[in-house]
């Protein structure tokens, strides 16, 4: 795992978790929900391997096609990773920085993701690409919608570790309203369906230090984008 460097450190695999109520489910829409603390059961076998992943595909500072250098640093593994970059947003096979195809998809990323998607109805999720982003203090992610997957029928499954969130879950169009949702250690959001195309943002990370991952919060988000 990393904390606010991009050297590895070696994981407190017996820490107090930080969480809401587990197995609390909160419907934010049609067909979106929010699972509070449905990752913590996982995570003994879940954060070596995202640690291993990490070690192959370091966590890097991305540029937008404005050329603006991102305040969430990211990572990639499955099939297929998202960049971007002065020439646009978009997947590829290989880590732009090596040259390599991107880690494999530990099989408890998909097996957690494909469980999450179960409970908000989504029976046959099938991630090819899982998207890491770490936050520290004051990195944000402004309302976007996740629109370069050719899946559009496929749900988002969002999983939050370290440090609480406030996530934004809005509309259709950049301008609607948007929902605050506190996102906790262990907590997952899944939409999709008719909800699928809605802005979604997460406002500046506040500081802190969770027990377990330090300064940061890792945001690990699954995808069917081939």
């Amino acid at each position: 795992m990393m904390r606010n460097n991009d050297n590895p450190i070696t994981l407190d695999l017996f820490a107090d978790e930080t969480t809401t109520t587990p197995g609390q489910v909160e419907r934010i829409g049609e067909q979106s929900l929010v699972l509070r603390g449905f990752a913590l059961p996982w995570l003994d076998r879940l954060l070596p391997a995202l640690e291993a992943v990490l070690q192959a595909a370091p966590f890097r500072q991305m540029v937008t096609p404005g050329g603006f250098t991102m305040s969430v640093a990211l990572s990639s593994c499955g099939a297929l990773g998202w960049t971007t970059d002065r020439s646009g947003y978009r997947y590829t096979a290989h880590d732009p920085q090596t040259g390599r195809p991107w880690p494999d998809m530990p099989a408890v990323f998909r097996e957690l993701a494909q469980a999450a998607a179960r409970q908000a109805q989504f029976e046959h999720f099938e991630p090819d690409s899982c998207l890491i982003n770490r936050y520290v203090p004051g990195a944000r992610m402004s309302l976007h919608q996740d629109k370069n997957e050719r899946q559009l029928t496929a749900p988002i499954v969002s999983m939050s570790l370290g440090l609480p969130a406030m996530f934004q879950f809005g509309g259709f169009e950049r301008s609607d309203k948007s929902q605050r949702i506190p996102l906790f250690h262990g907590d997952i959001v899944v939409w999709g369906g008719v909800d699928r195309l809605r802005y979604h943002g997460v406002l500046p990370l506040k500081a802190g230090e969770h027990p377990r991952l330090g300064a940061q919060r890792i945001n690990l988000t699954f995808r069917t984008a081939g």
